[in-house]
């Protein structure tokens, strides 16, 4: 999360009128992150979180909203979008599109224990299951089509045994996509971006997943690869904690058991998620947009856990 857009106390009071949540009584820019303008609002009915989107067209952004509605209403914690008088929870703020929800109570967990993995495998097993029925459709905006986009545009910043190692990943990445197991693998609604900064907690409590603006259909193994790639990573070394690993494994297939292309496949998917981290971040460093409070993530850091899941596979 970053400010790219400065929103005046005005603005978000006619907000609040709009969507019927009281006085406006503090409105605070949120530090970190690096795709859209978020901001704390709190009124006197509650605390909220503002986005207004920098990126995303109001086109692609039902998908993200309704999909939030959707598993709130099927029992998963997550941000709730709110409505205006007229049902829409689209809404227009400084001439960006914008949507307004409830702040999750809680706060994130960024140094994991093997519970804190447990909890988040079983509510993305959960979270899989209910949007089993979700009737819209948006791939993964960042999925393989976009790496291979992005990799020509990246690679003239790093240097030649990087340069090696993106396009050796990327072939072997495209070679997975086309392959029969992976076309077996079930798919759905993903959130894409399950980072420890994504989720709340209270103690050993998950209370809520946020930050659903990367979400789209795609493989639900690569969904679980990203979260072990982060919850269960070393962040000093990038390396795979295989206690915290296997209880998030565990946890998650005693709601949702793997199939063998997902077993199979796991050591690819791992590699993937990290592929697909660190193209982005190399994106986000070299070619930068300006913020208030923007910070990027430092790049090497899903280079080392790239190349640790090639020298050492994780399997089911």
């Amino acid at each position: 999360m970053a400010v790219f857009t400065e929103v005046s106390n005005t603005e978000a009071r006619e907000l609040l009128r709009r969507l019927q949540l009281g006085e406006l009584v503090e409105l605070r820019g949120i530090e970190g992150g690096i795709e859209n303008t978020n901001y704390f609002l709190t009124s006197d009915q509650g605390e909220f979180v503002l986005t207004l989107f920098e990126r995303l067209t109001a086109a692609q952004l039902p998908f993200y909203l309704y999909l939030m509605k959707h598993l709130a209403h099927g029992g998963v914690p997550v941000p709730d979008p709110r409505a205006d008088q007229d049902g829409d929870i689209l809404h227009t703020v400084c001439g960006k599109p914008a949507a307004v929800v409830n702040k999750l109570r809680g706060k994130s967990q960024l140094a994991p224990q093997a519970a804190h993995c447990a909890a988040v495998g079983t509510m993305l097993a959960r979270m899989h299951l209910a949007g089993r029925d979700f009737d819209r459709h948006q791939p993964n905006l960042r999925g393989l089509p976009w790496w291979n986009e992005t990799v020509p545009v990246v690679l003239p910043h790093v240097g030649a045994t990087q340069a090696a190692l993106l396009r050796s990943e990327l072939a072997y990445q495209n070679h997975v996509a086309a392959g029969a197991a992976y076309a077996a693998l079930p798919r759905g609604p993903v959130h894409a971006d399950l980072f420890r900064d994504n989720v709340m907690f209270e103690g050993e409590e998950l209370t809520g997943f946020f930050d659903f603006y990367f979400a789209g259909v795609d493989t639900w193994l690569f969904d679980l690869a990203v979260c072990l790639n982060d919850w269960c990573i070393d962040l000093a070394t990038g390396q795979h904690d295989a206690g915290r690993a296997t209880r998030m494994l565990d946890a998650y297939q005693a709601v949702r058991p793997l199939t063998a292309a997902e077993r199979e496949l796991l050591p690819a998917m791992l590699r993937a998620g990290a592929l697909r981290f660190w193209i982005s971040r190399l994106w986000d460093f070299h070619l930068p947009r300006e913020a208030s409070m923007l910070t990027p993530h430092d790049p090497t850091h899903f280079e080392r856990v790239l190349r640790a899941r090639i020298a050492q596979p994780m399997h089911a």
